[in-house]
């Protein structure tokens, strides 16, 4: 395989990776949707489409695997497959998250929403788009959008918190409504960890580039992690 086709099947890697993600990002939103709206269908819908997201994610691998086998790369060649198998996996859980908040929507049946869905879809947005930019960073091997993305997980952490004191006081004016606050939690916590995914992808990206392998976060997101385990 020459320089040139070696170039060629990274760069159709890469288009497949862009795929993967906005398929990935279909599913955030559209599990958030049809929750909202309390659309059974739509969830089924969302449920079914995750094999094609799995589908997608081990023909990429195997791309991945079939490239480094054959070519022997090595510094950045290598980096960036073996980074690249590390982000497919990063979002192939996203979508399983997507597809719990839409098993979570079955599963709560004829149940009505404990409140209306107002910080929920801002986090789903807000992910998506974290997830977008990301995306857009390792295509690029953009090392200044890659640092600069993880930062706003903060505003998803800031929301989860926000729903979750809110819940609390649902639960403690009367504790009937526990259930119907556990839904809402898992869902919150669902689209908290995509975030989480995404400063993952940025963190593969900034070592591609530079081979740097390093965490991003502050003290503050080490206590924030602390509180998670």
């Amino acid at each position: 395989m020459t320089r040139k086709t070696f170039e060629n099947e990274i760069q159709q890697v890469k288009d497949d990776v862009l795929l993967l993600g906005s398929l990935v990002e279909h599913a955030i939103i559209g599990s958030v949707e049809a929750l909202k709206k309390r659309d059974l269908k739509a969830a089924e819908k969302i449920i079914a489409e995750d094999v094609a997201i799995n589908k997608k994610r081990f023909e990429i691998e195997n791309q991945l695997m079939i490239l480094i086998a054959t070519q022997q790369p090595m510094a950045h060649d290598l980096r960036l497959l073996a980074s690249t198998m590390e982000i497919i996996s990063e979002l192939e859980r996203m979508g399983d998250y997507a597809k719990g908040i839409a098993n979570i929507n079955i599963r709560m049946g004829e149940d009505t929403l404990l409140k209306p869905l107002i910080d929920i879809p801002r986090m789903a947005q807000k992910g998506a788009d974290m997830l977008h930019r990301a995306l857009t960073a390792f295509v690029n091997e953009d090392v200044e959008l890659a640092n600069s993305i993880p930062a706003e997980d903060d505003e998803v952490d800031a929301l989860y918190n926000q729903i979750y004191r809110e819940l609390m006081v649902f639960i403690i004016e009367d504790p009937k409504n526990i259930e119907r606050a556990n839904w809402l939690l898992w869902v919150s916590h669902n689209l908290e960890r995509v975030a989480d995914r995404v400063t993952n992808i940025c963190e593969r990206t900034i070592f591609i580039a530079t081979g740097e392998m390093r965490e991003i976060k502050d003290s503050d997101d080490e206590f924030w992690h602390a509180q998670k385990k």
